[in-house]
């Protein structure tokens, strides 16, 4: 079990950039579904940045609180999903496609704010300048690794959302249908499969994969775009 004073710091730096992406995130689809037609979000009080209207008590806080406390070498975790009524769009298929991809964008323009905030740290009191820094540095990387796993094209990730809604209404009406799973191949990706490679003297880890570049070059991206040197 980590120290307490090593877990306090850790969360002190963890906990703003992690709130704060999952509550933009969740909120920009509430509000891009409305302007396309569909206040259900609104009505239900999840067009907000009160992070308590996002929050799932489980899958928000005490998984990863748990992974964290343990010295998981991984984070994995989920908020409420924004209820959005499809058929209420102005153009379904179509709008699904933005409605999604509202909560990847607005991580990602979160990501370009805290890599161009950096540039103002040597204005801050020597005695938090080390402490902001590093609240806006993990808030670069979580907005980039949140926008980066929502893409993925499984249901009902964002990335599913999305090709729903670009593939031929057949294809689309079939693929929505995985949703229901989405949760179990999700877990069969990130848990299961490694573990079981694991134990038969393999590593074999798909998500890290196709991840691990994306994030990569994600984020030489946005330093790259805010001025900071990545050779």
């Amino acid at each position: 079990m980590p120290d307490p004073m090593e877990l306090g710091r850790t969360l002190s730096v963890w906990f703003l950039p992690v709130i704060i992406a999952i509550t933009f995130h969740e909120a920009a689809h509430g509000w891009m579904a409305e302007k396309l037609g569909d206040d259900t979000a609104r009505r239900m009080g999840r067009v907000t940045f009160n992070p308590i209207a996002h929050i799932d008590p489980f899958g928000t806080l005490i998984l990863p609180g748990m992974l964290l406390l343990f010295g998981a070498p991984f984070i994995f975790g989920w908020a409420k999903p924004v209820p959005v009524a499809f058929h209420r769009l102005r153009h379904p298929k179509r709008d699904m496609i933005w409605v999604a991809l509202a909560g990847p964008g607005i991580n990602m323009l979160l990501a370009v704010a805290a890599a161009v905030a950096m540039h103002g740290a040597g204005w801050l009191p020597l005695s938090i300048v080390e402490w902001v820094v590093e609240n806006l540095r993990n808030a670069v990387l979580v907005n980039i690794v949140l926008a980066a796993f929502n893409m993925l094209p499984i249901p009902p990730l964002d990335g599913g959302r999305v090709l729903t809604g670009i593939l031929p209404l057949p294809l689309a009406r079939s693929f929505a249908r995985i949703e229901r799973y989405g949760l179990l191949l999700l877990i069969l990706v990130i848990f299961l499969i490694p573990m079981i490679a694991r134990e038969l003297g393999y590593s074999f880890n798909p998500l890290a994969w196709v991840l691990l570049p994306m994030i990569g070059t994600l984020y030489d991206i946005v330093l790259v775009v805010t001025g900071w040197n990545v050779g």
